[in-house]
């Protein structure tokens, strides 16, 4: 009894452990309109369904896991990581918001997501903010395609910088023309997209013959997995243009399964965590990117949510580049 009655002052319990809402621990804000941020933390659960059984596609859950997932992809954002060499933001005074997600209302015929999430992104950029979005399906990307006109359209055309197992030309699927399977055709269209670099294409890549010949005829720069393996990162940065601004879309199916099992289409061969890292660190330094979207993680698939903190270092080597190349300074 003397020992119970001695610890009456001690702190018996703790709270439960923290399921975070925002990436990186960064502050919620859903007031777009009133948007004060360098990088900008955005979920785009939704794309648009080929049929009806695909509208509960777990991929919908990927934003919030990869959110959840923040302590293991920094425990501590003043500690030293060693990806960027250093503190993530670099001991700046860089501001980082997460804006929460897109939302899909299923009682709305052929719903109108995509009309916010591009609105949404219209408002981050003219914020003058990077965006950084989870995914979803690679449907997602074609708001935020669309809202990338806004981006000072007088600089030039936007590069594309895609990683993906498939190329993504589809014009239709099932009267569906903004699916999973049409980002890349979708840019084409757009006319401030300019070049277009797909890396780590393999297997049979869904190129149909029209596919693939629509993407030849447009000019697009088709990397398969093997030149990567075989030439390395640095023969493909030498194909883009240095100076230009890009944009990158990663389908995590783009990886290799053994770093990123957590995918509806694995494919062996895929692009190493690494050399997607090399590759990012290189566009930083080649000139400007605008962005990024990290999409078509199924966390019902995956082996100890490793893809889901895969795209969160992904993230990271990105904001680490770029606030190391200056890219936030404020005058």
């Amino acid at each position: 009894m003397n020992e119970v009655s001695n610890i009456e002052d001690e702190q018996l319990t703790l709270p439960a452990a923290t399921s975070y809402g925002s990436f990186l621990y960064a502050p919620v804000s859903i007031d777009l309109d009133t948007l004060d941020a360098d990088i900008v933390f955005l979920g785009i659960p939704n794309g648009s369904a080929y049929t009806p059984d695909a509208l509960a596609n777990d991929q919908s859950t990927a934003p919030d896991t990869i959110r959840r997932m923040t302590d293991r992809v920094s425990r501590d954002l003043e500690r030293h990581d060693f990806d960027v060499g250093g503190p993530i933001y670099d001991n700046r005074p860089i501001k980082a918001v997460d804006v929460g997600n897109v939302p899909f209302d299923l009682a709305v015929p052929g719903g109108d997501h995509y009309r916010k999430a591009e609105a949404a992104m219209r408002k981050i950029i003219r914020a003058g903010a990077m965006p950084i979005t989870f995914g979803g399906d690679h449907g997602i990307p074609i708001p935020i395609f669309r809202a990338l006109e806004d981006c000072a359209p007088e600089q030039g055309p936007i590069t594309l910088i895609q990683i993906d197992a498939h190329i993504d030309w589809r014009d239709e699927v099932n009267g569906v023309h903004d699916g999973l399977s049409s980002p890349i055709r979708r840019a084409s269209e757009m006319g401030h997209f300019g070049d277009i670099f797909q890396i780590g294409i393999r297997a049979q890549g869904s190129g149909r013959p029209e596919e693939y010949e629509a993407a030849l005829e447009y000019g697009a720069t088709i990397v398969p997995a093997f030149e990567v393996h075989d030439q390395g990162v640095e023969a493909v940065l030498e194909k883009i243009p240095s100076g230009g601004r890009y944009y990158i879309t990663i389908d995590a199916d783009g990886i290799d399964p053994s770093e990123a099992p957590g995918v509806e289409g694995p494919a062996p061969g895929g692009l190493t965590f690494h050399q997607c890292r090399k590759l990012i660190h290189g566009l930083v330094a080649k000139g400007r990117v605008l962005g990024m979207d990290i999409v078509e993680i199924t966390p019902s698939r995956d082996l100890n949510n490793i893809t889901s903190i895969l795209a969160g270092r992904l993230a990271v080597n990105l904001i680490g580049a770029a606030v190391r190349a200056d890219y936030f300074e404020r005058t």
